[in-house]
């Protein structure tokens, strides 16, 4: 469990909250990303220098990691009296099965299906 006691089982029920963790998921900096801070909490300069690419490039990245309920981000005070804008990963599992996906297919809308066809 993480320092916020954000423990929870990521649950994934339909479509949209599917595509959300495997589109974030889908790029191997967010991997990294995820790794890092599944070891520990980071500050964002910090983060950025440790996976070397820009602020608002890692910006994006985290946007993506928390949309999907990943990671979360919190303010905090330094010592300095400096507001630090910290990332965590939060603890989740799941698991893709048949069975998941069969139960996925059923919330997608038969119009969405056919678009993507085209």
């Amino acid at each position: 469990m993480d320092n916020l006691g954000k423990c929870k089982t990521l649950s994934i029920s339909t479509y949209d909250e599917y595509t959300k963790v495997f589109d974030a998921l889908s790029h191997p900096m967010r991997i990294k990303i995820l790794g890092i801070l599944a070891k520990e909490k980071q500050y964002v300069s910090e983060l950025a220098r440790m996976v070397n690419i820009s602020r608002p490039l890692l910006y994006m990245h985290l946007k993506k990691l928390e949309a999907a309920e990943l990671i979360i981000g919190h303010a905090e005070i330094s010592s300095s009296g400096k507001a630090t804008k910290y990332y965590e990963a939060l603890d989740f599992e799941f698991v893709v099965n048949p069975s998941l996906l069969t139960a996925l297919s059923e919330t997608i809308p038969i119009n969405e299906t056919e678009q993507s066809l085209e």
